[in-house]
């Protein structure tokens, strides 16, 4: 069983993904992380984002080992990750190991912008979470906040909004809903709420009765 969960950044995919998979048993890949590894060792290898050869470079010597790095997370490598992830060659050379990691034999949940139209477009069941750009930058800020991190949430939302239009705009793979995808907005929503929802999504499309708690 492979689930697809794709959506824009801080629309609580990440999160909810990980407790899908948790509620399972099936293997947990966010592919966000790869990206940020590429964007951050580009950047360690004195590159930059913005140069593709520089991107695809560090693309190619990717360790997975390094995708819990907690420098991942910060506010820079994002969207530094953001820039990399528009290079059609990037994509192309990551595209193998996400499909490797969906087709092993004990499913997966996979996270990103493009995992239901492009890297698994015969998931078993696909989702595209989101919420409105206001409500994304406000849980962000808050993240940030909590990691003593100085920003406002106007520059916040600011990023988000320019990620977004990255995102939607580029020609390689850009984030779009698969015809095929459940819309889940989780802009009202709760952690917990947000994953029964799309746990009753998940079930009533394998054809099984609700049963997250």
């Amino acid at each position: 069983m492979i689930i697809a969960v794709d959506g824009p950044a801080a629309s609580g995919k990440g999160t909810l993904s990980k407790r899908v998979a948790h509620h399972y048993a099936l293997a947990y890949l966010d592919t966000g992380s790869l990206y940020r590894a590429v964007a951050r060792d580009t950047v360690i290898a004195g590159g930059d984002p913005r140069d593709e050869a520089a991107a695809v470079a560090a693309a190619e010597k990717l360790d997975p080992k390094t995708f819990e790095d907690p420098g991942l997370r910060a506010r820079g490598v994002g969207e530094a990750a953001s820039i990399v992830a528009a290079h059609a060659q990037v994509r192309a050379a990551l595209l193998a190991y996400q499909r490797a990691f969906a087709a092993q034999p004990s499913g997966a949940v996979i996270d990103g912008r493009d995992i239901g139209t492009v890297i698994c477009p015969n998931a078993t069941v696909k989702l595209f979470v989101t919420a409105t750009p206001e409500e994304r930058a406000r849980r962000r800020y808050l993240q940030l906040a909590e990691g003593s991190i100085p920003v406002t949430e106007d520059e916040v939302l600011a990023d988000i909004r320019k990620r977004d239009e990255r995102d939607k705009g580029r020609e390689a793979a850009p984030l779009v809903k698969a015809e095929d995808a459940h819309l889940l907005d989780t802009t009202n929503l709760s952690i917990d709420a947000a994953f029964k929802a799309a746990i009753d999504l998940i079930d009533a499309a394998l054809g099984r009765s609700g049963s997250a708690s």
